[in-house]
Formats: structure tokens, C-alpha cells, sequence
């Protein structure tokens, strides 16, 4: 065991019942039994920056390496980072996650990130602390997965290393994480069950869709456990936690029709509740039966990118497969008959030749949503604002930067307000969006929450429901969505949680 110890961070993400921190577990088995490492979880800690400050005064913490995700997450890694390099400047800082990977110009320029690991760290994070632990600097550029600055100042990206067979990676240290933080505190209730543990059984996707972060990370690349692996884990949490629901948290949890049925098969008797993403085109090939056999495992809602309903902007968008506005009709019709809830996100405020069209589009989604809400009134919908990745070289990437985009220049500039919004989908700092625009699609969406209210919000029912849909029912059927400040006050009062904003409700 090497003397230099780490730190592995994972910065607050929400203000309510947490998750258990995959990202940080994955990196922990990447050095388990190598280096000596600690974990520190934002989300738990009164005072991170004081358990964070605690350890590096000893003099025993060389490393500190934290997953950076856009948004929340943003107001605690970058002014650590900063004051780690202020206060500790011979430690050297390591970012991970989605953020480090798409903004890692931004990251390095700053002067306080010295390493970010360009998608899975299981080989990369190791081996960059061996190199540096044995004075091996020129070994460096060798390393796949990294993107640094040489010593000339110019940023290096190493080749990008084929996704891992997940079933040879060590298994997650959780004993090692309950030493540090009980484990039955990030088993939550939710809607799906008492004790919902989140789960993460594969890597990447293999679509392009030129509005999503994975892309440049995985570059249309997926690979997953077997159900066997997966079935391990979750039978662990079943007969030491008594779990009953399990989040998957994959990018595209349903790619392989075979490991879905497979994995539903094994869990069939345990009672346990489960939810995943996926994509419309590759679950529609899942037949009527092979659905039903889904539900009766456990299978009780999923989320899918449908969008938009018109067949030219999913074109736009790059969404590849076999999408269209016909096949979502169809398909949460299926769902509905096989008592499964599809979960439905809309990106909303593409940009389009002419002021005109671009908000036309808008309004003919909204009455594409109303559509499906006719189909299956128990279709969840998700509406977001399309907010711009650096997906660079991509069609869409060229349109928004003709249009006048661009992202901050300085890495302080993304715990604004504005940006955090910006990185949550609910403020798109789009040049072609104007604010009438954004004022139609909130009013909207604040109008639906009120008709028909999330069931992953398991506190508004009854009485709370009835008074939701009441109140909203006029609007809706009429189409006047200007000024629902009723509604707005009812979600106020009873502090109604929106999944896309902060996941399901929990306790």
C-alpha cells in the first residue's frame, strides 16, 4: 500500500434523500487495495469543505480527484478545487464525470484542474496515480481516457481506451463506503418501493443524438453487465438491505433486449420494483409478451427520449434508429396495455431559420403532448429546454454557433445562476429562444403538472390530487396558459418535486 492517499470527492447534487454515489464507488474499486483512499460525499457531510480541509492538513493527501456533473454539483467542486490549490497547491486535483469530460478546456485553462479522466476511469484514474507515484511523467501521454496540460501549456487528449468488459471490473467497495457513510441512508422510498437502490449496469449508448452529453464521451459506444453480475449485486441488497426497487441510471439501460429478459427472469420472485432508460425505437421491438413478462418482474416505469413529436426535427436532432411521431403514438399505447409507465422527455426551443418557426414548433409539440396524454393519460411527461452540447464537428453544433452561442469562457462563470439553469435544461441562454418562447413552454408545462400531477411524487394524492386537477382542468382543456399562478401556488405550498429537475420525490 502506497503512503500518498487520496481523496475521492462527490459534490452535493440535490437537498433531499440521496442516492448511493455510484461514480465515486466506481473510482474507489479502480484503486481498492492499492492506494489508500478516502471517501467524501457532499451529500451527507454538514461541512465538506471541512472534512475535505481536515484531511489534506495532515499531510497524508497527495491526490484529490472529485466527478464533476453539470449543475448543481458545479458549487462545490470548482470552489474546492480552487481552494485546495490556494491553501494545498502541491496536491494535485483529478476531475471526472460528464462536465470534466465536455468542458475540459474550460477545467484545465482554470489553472486549479491538473487532470481530467475523459469518460470511465476504471484503468485511467489507477494508472495516472502509478505514474505519478513512481516519477513516471513521460508515461503519461500513454495513458488512454486523459486529457492534461503538457509542459509547454498545450492540452493533451489521449486516444480514447475501448469500453471494458463490466463483468472483470472489481466489484464496488460499499462495505469500504459504509465505514464512511451508512449505506441504508441511501436506500430510499420513492414511488417504486420503501428501500430504492440506484444502480448502474452499463457504459455509453450507442446512438449519437446531437443534444446529448454522452456522445462525445462514448462516441456511440455501449457495453453492459451480464444479468448474471447485475442479479449479484441486487440479490446482495435484497438479503442485506431488504430492498424493494432498483433505479438503473444507465444511459440506455434497455440497449440489449436479451439481458433485460434475462435479468427480469432472474428477480421474477423477489418482489423488487424496477426503472431504466431507454429508447422508443429499440424497446418498440420488444414484443407484447416479452413487455408483460418486464412488468410482472418488476418493471414499472421507464423513461425514453421521445423529444418531439415531428419527424423533421428528430432529423434535426440526429436521433438516429427508427423514431417518429407515429411509432410514440403506438408505443405509449403498448405501454398502456401492458401497465407500464412511459415516462416521456421533450426537448423543446430547437433553433430554426425564422423566429416564427422555431416558436410554431414549440406549439405544435404542445399540442403533440396533449395528444399523447389522450393516447395514455398515465404517460409521464418531461419537458425540457434544448440546451446546446460541445459536440463539436456535428451539424447542430455549427447551426447554434452561427445563431450566436457560446459557452463561458471561465470555469467561475458556470456556478452562475443563469449556467447552473443553463446545465438543468430550464434556462437555455440561447440566442433564437426568446423570452415569450419560454414564458408559453413554462406556463405550459406548469399547467400539465397541475392536470396531471407526477405519480413519482407519492405525496400528491387524494385530496391534494383532486384540488391539483381541479384547479388546472379549465386551463387545460382551454389552451389559456398565461399566468397560472394558482397552480404555481398549490406546487409551492406543497413543494411538488419535478423529476427532471431533482429525480424522484424520496424520504
Amino acid at each position: 500500500m502506497k503512503s500518498n492517499k487520496i481523496i475521492i470527492f462527490n459534490p452535493k447534487s440535490a437537498s433531499s434523500k440521496h442516492r448511493i454515489p455510484n461514480s465515486i464507488l466506481q473510482v474507489g474499486a479502480a484503486v481498492h487495495g492499492k492506494y489508500e483512499y478516502v471517501f467524501v460525499d457532499g451529500n451527507l457531510e454538514k461541512n465538506p469543505w471541512q472534512t475535505i480541509e481536515n484531511y489534506l492538513k495532515t499531510g497524508e493527501y497527495k491526490y484529490f480527484g472529485s466527478t464533476v456533473m453539470p449543475g448543481p454539483q458545479l458549487r462545490q467542486a470548482i470552489p474546492f478545487t480552487k481552494k485546495i490549490k490556494q491553501l494545498f497547491p502541491e496536491t494535485i486535483t483529478i476531475w471526472g464525470g460528464y462536465f470534466a469530460a465536455n468542458q475540459y478546456k474550460v477545467s484545465l485553462q482554470s489553472d486549479v484542474v491538473d487532470y481530467v479522466i475523459n469518460g470511465p476511469g476504471d484503468t485511467a484514474f489507477p494508472s495516472l496515480i502509478e505514474a505519478l507515484e513512481n516519477d513516471k511523467k513521460e508515461e503519461i501521454f500513454l495513458i488512454k481516457n486523459l486529457i492534461y496540460k503538457d509542459e509547454k501549456g498545450e492540452i493533451i487528449k489521449t486516444a480514447v481506451e475501448a469500453l471494458l468488459d463490466q463483468d472483470t471490473l472489481p466489484k464496488f467497495p460499499y462495505e469500504y463506503l459504509n465505514s464512511f457513510y451508512p449505506v441504508k441512508n441511501y436506500l430510499a422510498k420513492t414511488f417504486m418501493g420503501y428501500k430504492t437502490l440506484s444502480y448502474h449496469s452499463s457504459m455509453g449508448c450507442p446512438f449519437s443524438c446531437s443534444f446529448c452529453a454522452v456522445v462525445p464521451i462514448y462516441n456511440a459506444k455501449w457495453k453492459g453487465m451480464s444479468p448474471a453480475r447485475i442479479y449479484e449485486d441486487v440479490k446482495y441488497f435484497k438479503e442485506k438491505y431488504n430492498i424493494d426497487a432498483v433505479e438503473f441510471h444507465d444511459n440506455n439501460f434497455f440497449t440489449s433486449k436479451k439481458r433485460v429478459l434475462e435479468f427480469s427472469e432472474l428477480i421474477m420472485n423477489d418482489n423488487i420494483s424496477y426503472w431504466g432508460e431507454g429508447r422508443i425505437d429499440t424497446i418498440n421491438m420488444y414484443s407484447d409478451d416479452e413487455l408483460k413478462l418486464m412488468r410482472k418482474a418488476g418493471c414499472k416505469m421507464i423513461f425514453l427520449g421521445a423529444e418531439t413529436g415531428n419527424d423533421a426535427v428528430l432529423k434535426q436532432m440526429n436521433k438516429g434508429g427508427t423514431q417518429s411521431g407515429q411509432m410514440i403514438k403506438d408505443f405509449v399505447l403498448r405501454m398502456k396495455n401492458a401497465d407500464i409507465i412511459p415516462e416521456l422527455s421533450f426537448v423543446l426551443g430547437m433553433p430554426a431559420k425564422t423566429e416564427k418557426e422555431v416558436y410554431d414548433q414549440i406549439l405544435w409539440d404542445i399540442n403533440f403532448i396533449k395528444e399523447i396524454k389522450v393516447i395514455n393519460p398515465n404517460a409521464e411527461i418531461i419537458i425540457y429546454l434544448f440546451s446546446p452540447v460541445p459536440t463539436e464537428g456535428s451539424e447542430l453544433y455549427k447551426q447554434i454557433l452561427d445563431a450566436g452561442f457560446s459557452f463561458p469562457k471561465h470555469l467561475e462563470d458556470w456556478i452562475s445562476p443563469s449556467w447552473e439553469n443553463f446545465d438543468l435544461r430550464k434556462n437555455p441562454l440561447t440566442p433564437w429562444l426568446k423570452p415569450y418562447m419560454i414564458d408559453t413552454i413554462k406556463n405550459f408545462e406548469t399547467v400539465l403538472n397541475g392536470y396531471y400531477p407526477t405519480v413519482s411524487d407519492f405525496r400528491i394524492r387524494g385530496f391534494k390530487r383532486i384540488v391539483l386537477t381541479t384547479v388546472a382542468s379549465w386551463r387545460y382543456k382551454t389552451g389559456f396558459y398565461q399566468f397560472p399562478y394558482e397552480i404555481k401556488a398549490l406546487h409551492k405550498l406543497w413543494k411538488y418535486r419535478q423529476p427532471e429537475i431533482e429525480g424522484f420525490y424520496s424520504e
